[in-house]
């Protein structure tokens, strides 16, 4: 095929008028058929969303992680031997990263590997430690499973510098999803640093202490809650080096963050930026003057997951990756589309990892640092989520951090009221409140033994459970536009 020539002079020569901002306006106005912006206006629970932005002028691109990010599949079969050959299957085919889910994790929902040396150690005994990279998600037994990696890793003498690692140890998430832990506040603040003693020896790199909020934003929070609470276990994790008077700034570079999207794009891009946004301001007031990247990890979210109609999951999931790539994030792990009715088969698990490559190494999704730095919008979001969650932050160390104020309850009062808010303005989700089948085709989930759900109780608090978007079935009228 000839090849054409192209002038590129003529790129250097051209240029975007400058259109006035009254000019757009008037074109939205007409568009509209209406006679004022203010008809226009919307809200993301409940921040303000202009109708038209102008560009947001000497917007310097947030810092990230560029190119790309690494695409993790969760291992979470309760029967180990199905585990163990899932976590080959996909470190063979493509998977850049294991997320090693055990019982009792927030995000097991219901499911999830054995608790135990001997189920860690199957799971990864095909696994070349050295190129696929692992993270543990908070789990009760989450410090013994640190024990247990650091044994595996002084064995197996992988070379660390090509070691990529996160435990994701917060105490809160568990505390949260469980409603109970094994120890007293007071007994537990003074056992972690001996229990962080093992993996610091070992010299093992990467991440050890996370700000998880997932089972904030599954149990319906706001996206500012799930900000405000993931920033105040971040914080909490520094004091603990303060208490133990180490200096910060070998604290910040082991704290990480984990966070779920959702199918609404622009918020979840606003949301990562505002995530790094916030961690960075809260390094700076610990006098860190250098403050370290923000480390953050996206799974795709459980409340979004339909059972009524599972294959428009797959097309949600599409969304919230883009937002995650395009918003920076360092890992992603996707639910399969068939979460919500089960542990899902092969198949699903398949989509969800070709997903990620689809989307990185074909689109090239994540090729541009901070693609969304000089949208208007998107920056007036990001500050607004910013204002938001650090409203939060504050409130809850009002209440004296996180633990004690789930323990009093408050959290989960917050959590609980956005979640009725949002079951109440109802909203329209494809296949469930709009087009829904008639006869929902089948799928395909794996059957699986019971987990454990009994775990040590010194302190109880209420649970965090989550909410889905089929109780929004519920308001859909009797005679609603079924196909």
């Amino acid at each position: 095929m000839r090849r054409l020539a192209v002038d590129t002079s003529l790129l250097d020569q051209s240029g975007w008028p400058d259109v006035p901002f009254d000019t757009w306006t008037r074109a939205a106005l007409k568009a509209a058929r209406v006679e004022a912006l203010d008809r226009l206006r919307s809200d993301f629970e409940g921040l303000p969303i202009e109708p038209l932005y102008a560009p947001a002028a000497g917007c310097m691109p947030i810092r990230m992680r560029r190119p790309g990010w690494a695409a993790f599949q969760r291992v979470d079969d309760p029967d180990v031997a199905r585990a163990a050959a899932q976590a080959t299957t996909d470190a063979g085919g493509g998977a850049d990263g294991l997320a090693l889910v055990f019982e009792g994790a927030a995000n097991a929902f219901g499911r999830g590997l054995p608790a135990t040396e001997d189920a860690l150690r199957a799971v990864l005994s095909g696994i070349e430690l050295e190129k696929t990279a692992l993270r543990i998600d908070a789990h009760p037994a989450i410090r013994r499973s640190a024990d247990w990696l650091v044994a595996l890793f002084e064995e197996r003498k992988p070379d660390l510098r090509k070691v990529r690692l996160a435990i994701g140890i917060d105490t809160a998430n568990i505390f949260a999803a469980t409603g109970r832990l094994g120890m007293t506040l007071e007994a537990l603040s003074a056992s972690l640093p001996q229990s962080m003693s093992g993996f610091f020896a070992a010299g093992l790199p990467g991440i050890l202490l996370e700000g998880d909020s997932r089972v904030i934003h599954n149990a319906g929070g706001t996206a500012a809650q799930e900000l405000g609470h993931a920033l105040a276990v971040g914080v909490q994790h520094l004091r603990l080096f303060n208490e133990a008077r180490q200096p910060l700034i070998y604290g910040a570079p082991i704290v990480g963050f984990a966070l779920a999207l959702d199918q609404d794009f622009f918020a979840g891009i606003a949301k990562l930026r505002a995530m790094r946004l916030l961690w960075r301001r809260a390094q700076e007031l610990c006098g860190i003057e250098t403050p370290v990247e923000t480390r953050i990890h996206v799974e795709t979210s459980f409340r979004m997951a339909s059972a009524i109609d599972a294959e428009t999951n797959i097309l949600r999931n599409v969304i919230a990756l883009s937002a995650a790539a395009i918003g920076g994030a360092d890992t992603v792990s996707v639910l399969p589309h068939s979460i919500a009715l089960g542990l899902p088969d092969a198949q699903a698990r398949r989509l969800a990892c070709m997903m990620q490559l689809i989307a990185r190494d074909e689109a090239h999704l994540g090729l541009v640092t901070d693609a969304a730095a000089g949208s208007g919008a998107i920056q007036a979001l990001t500050d607004a989520l910013c204002a938001a969650a650090w409203a939060e932050f504050q409130q809850i160390e009002r209440e004296g951090g996180p633990l004690r104020s789930l323990a009093a309850g408050h959290v989960q009062s917050r959590v609980r009221e956005a979640a009725a808010a949002r079951a109440n303005a109802g909203g329209s989700m494809i296949g469930v409140t709009i087009h829904p089948q008639r006869q929902p085709r089948a799928i395909a989930t794996v059957p699986h033994p019971e987990v454990n759900t009994r775990f040590p109780e010194a302190i109880t608090c209420e649970r965090l459970t989550p909410w889905s978007i089929d109780s929004l079935a519920e308001k859909r009228p009797a005679d609603g536009d079924a196909t």
